[in-house]
C-alpha cells in the first residue's frame, strides 16, 4: 500500500506545478481577458489535490477506484484531504485535469532521449471480445486488433522508453493499427535521436529510410525466413536490453491497472490512461539497463 508520506511527495509535486501553471496563464492572458473580471470560483478540492488523487490510486494498491476513494481516502487520508467530496463528485472532476495531468507529464515526469531508446506497443482491450458489439461507451472508437496474445477489441498504447527505464513518449491508437503506420511515428520521432531498438514486428524498409533521413537508426532483429545481416556487437548486447520496454507494459498492465472494463465515458478512460502513466514516473524501482552487463559503443573494439 500506497505509505502517507509517499502521498505527500507527491501532492507537493503536484502542487508545486500547478501553481506555476496557474501563475504563467495569469501573464499569458489577453488584456480583453483581464479587463473583464469572469467567474472563477475555486472548488471544495483543487487540482493538485485531484491530480494527486488519481495518480497515488495507480500504486496496485487497491483492486478498485470506488473502494479507494472511499475507505482509503475519504477515511484512512482524511487528514491530507479534509475536503474530499462524494465518490460521484469526484468522477465527475476527474476530466477537469487532463491537460494539466498532460502538461505535467510532458515538462517534469517523464524522461528524456540520450541516444538509446526502446519502443514497444501493448494492446488496452475495453471488453472481451465477445461483448464488443454490445460495447456503447467506445462505439465507433474502439478496433479489432491482433497482437502476441490474440486478439482484443479496444486501442493499442505505442511507448518509447530510454535506457534509464523513463517514458519519453506515447501514442495512443486503434488495436488495428500496425507498429511501423506512418501516423504513430509522425509523434514518436519528435522526441528521438540516436538508436531505436525495436523487436522483429517493426521492420520495415521503408520505415528505416525515414528515420535514418531524420538522424534515427532503427535496431531490430531478423526473421528466420530473412538474409542474415551484419550488427555490431554493441548493438546485439542493447537488443537484449528490450526487457525494459516490456517490463514497462507489465508493470502499467499488472500493477498500475491499465487496462479494466468497468469505464463509462471516453474521458475517463484518457484520464486513467494518463494518470497511469504519471504514477509509474513515480515508481521507484523502473527497470534500468545499466544494472546488467553493458558496453559502451566506444569500446566494443577492444573485444575483438
Amino acid at each position: 500500500m500506497i505509505t502517507e508520506d509517499k502521498v505527500i511527495e507527491i501532492f507537493c509535486i503536484m502542487d508545486e506545478f500547478c501553481e506555476n501553471f496557474a501563475s504563467e496563464c495569469e501573464k499569458n492572458l489577453l488584456l480583453e481577458d483581464k479587463e473583464h473580471h469572469h467567474r472563477n470560483r475555486k472548488g471544495q478540492l483543487s487540482q493538485s489535490e485531484i491530480m494527486t488523487i488519481l495518480v497515488c490510486y495507480h500504486f496496485g494498491s487497491f483492486a478498485n477506484f470506488k473502494h479507494y476513494y472511499l475507505f482509503y481516502i475519504c477515511q484512512h487520508l482524511s487528514g491530507c484531504f479534509p475536503d474530499a467530496v462524494s465518490y460521484n463528485r469526484f468522477v465527475e472532476l476527474m476530466s477537469r485535469v487532463f491537460f494539466q495531468l498532460m502538461l505535467f507529464m510532458k515538462l517534469i515526469a517523464f524522461g528524456r532521449c540520450n541516444g538509446i531508446s526502446f519502443v514497444d506497443s501493448t494492446m488496452i482491450p475495453v471488453c472481451h471480445n465477445l461483448r464488443c458489439y454490445a460495447n456503447k461507451v467506445f462505439r465507433d472508437m474502439a478496433t479489432d486488433g491482433k497482437g502476441t496474445m490474440g486478439w482484443c477489441h479496444g486501442f493499442k498504447l505505442h511507448l518509447m522508453c530510454n535506457d534509464r527505464g523513463e517514458i519519453i513518449t506515447f501514442c495512443l491508437t486503434g488495436a488495428n493499427v500496425d507498429d511501423r503506420s506512418p501516423m504513430v511515428w509522425k509523434v514518436m520521432a519528435k522526441e528521438l535521436y540516436g538508436k531505436v531498438f525495436a523487436d522483429r514486428g517493426y521492420i520495415s524498409p521503408k520505415l528505416f529510410d525515414s528515420l535514418f533521413d531524420d538522424g534515427i537508426q532503427l535496431v531490430h532483429g531478423v526473421k528466420t525466413n530473412m538474409k542474415n545481416k551484419l550488427m555490431s556487437f554493441y548493438d546485439k548486447m542493447m537488443l537484449r536490453k528490450r526487457y525494459i520496454i516490456e517490463t514497462i507494459n507489465d508493470l502499467l498492465k499488472n500493477k498500475a491497472q491499465l487496462v479494466h472494463s468497468r469505464h463509462r465515458s471516453i474521458a475517463n478512460f484518457l484520464v486513467n490512461l494518463v494518470a497511469v502513466l504519471g504514477a509509474y514516473c513515480f515508481f521507484e524501482n523502473k527497470p534500468d539497463a545499466l544494472q546488467g552487463y553493458y558496453i559502451e559503443e566506444s569500446k566494443q573494439q577492444a573485444l575483438f
